[in-house]
């Protein structure tokens, strides 16, 4: 009972990791080109990267079993 993640499934949890790894890579590719009509272009670029560059450590922890 130390770790509350060893409680739940691994499938559940990989299928779990995926998804949001999806979710922030399409999340930056739709601030990168700027589909929510942000004023500031900067503040979306800077954003759509971000969350990119997130959605692939998130992804490469996952392969590397460290999530």
């Amino acid at each position: 009972m130390d770790n509350y993640s060893n409680n739940s499934p691994k499938g559940m949890r990989l299928i779990f990791g995926i998804f949001m790894i999806l979710v922030y890579l399409a999340m930056g590719i739709l601030f990168i080109l700027d589909v929510f009509n942000i004023d500031n272009q900067g503040i979306s670029l800077t954003v759509g990267i971000i969350l990119c560059a997130y959605g692939v450590w998130r992804g490469v922890r996952l392969y590397l079993g460290r999530n």
